[in-house]
């Protein structure tokens, strides 16, 4: 009743749900499930000895245990767990821990790509990366956050990145094109206030790539 009140809430979520008497019969399900709300206190097979178990299974659902015993939520963690949750559940909570989870989800579940360099690896969100350009034989991805070094080539990533919205105004340049502002002449206005160069070459393309 309490997820239906949330479904109606939120008409953009749907909700597939399976219920458990116990540890064991989750355990022997087939389903793939993304987020599992675990009793400490099950028959059978407890919530802990259950965790463990999924934990062998996937690292990537989420888990919440319920538990009238704080002391047995810390131990959790072992596990992954995304929180744990005293009983008796109120719905205000279920409704932040889903919330949070699903916001979550849907950043992890973004397109983004994994730039290297000498400092390691990133993983860069496509929606925060503003424009890419050639930098001293390298490439640096201008994001929201920071400005990051790659040392693959433009040509390389603008067949990545292409797909996602990203238009090669120039030779030096690679651009998100929902960061656009409006064009004018040889010269692109972001919404950030930069502006990029658009060669003559590239320019008819790069507009009917805009449109």
């Amino acid at each position: 009743e309490k997820l239906c009140l949330y479904m109606k809430e939120k008409q953009s979520v749907s909700f597939h749900i399976d219920t458990f008497p116990d540890g064991s019969s989750l355990l022997n399900s087939s389903r793939d499930f993304d987020l599992i709300f675990l009793d400490i206190q099950m028959r059978l097979v407890d919530g802990l000895h259950a965790a463990e178990r999924i934990r062998q299974m996937s690292e990537s659902v989420g888990i919440i245990f319920l538990t009238t015993l704080t002391q047995y939520g810390l131990e959790g963690y072992k596990y992954q767990a995304v929180n744990y949750i005293i009983k008796p559940l109120k719905y205000v909570r279920l409704k932040a821990e889903l919330d949070k989870f699903i916001a979550k989800r849907r950043i992890e579940d973004s397109p983004s790509v994994v730039v290297s360099n000498d400092s390691g690896k990133y993983k860069i969100m496509l929606k925060s990366l503003r424009y890419v350009e050639t930098f001293n034989r390298n490439l640096l991805f201008h994001t929201e956050q920071e400005n990051i070094i790659c040392y693959k080539t433009m040509k390389e990533i603008a067949q990545n990145l292409q797909a996602h919205g990203f238009s090669r105004c120039h030779n030096a340049y690679l651009v998100n094109l929902s960061y656009v502002k409006n064009v004018k002449k040889l010269e692109i206005a972001l919404i950030t206030g930069e502006t990029l160069p658009i060669s003559q070459p590239r320019r008819k393309e790069f507009m009917e790539e805009l449109t």
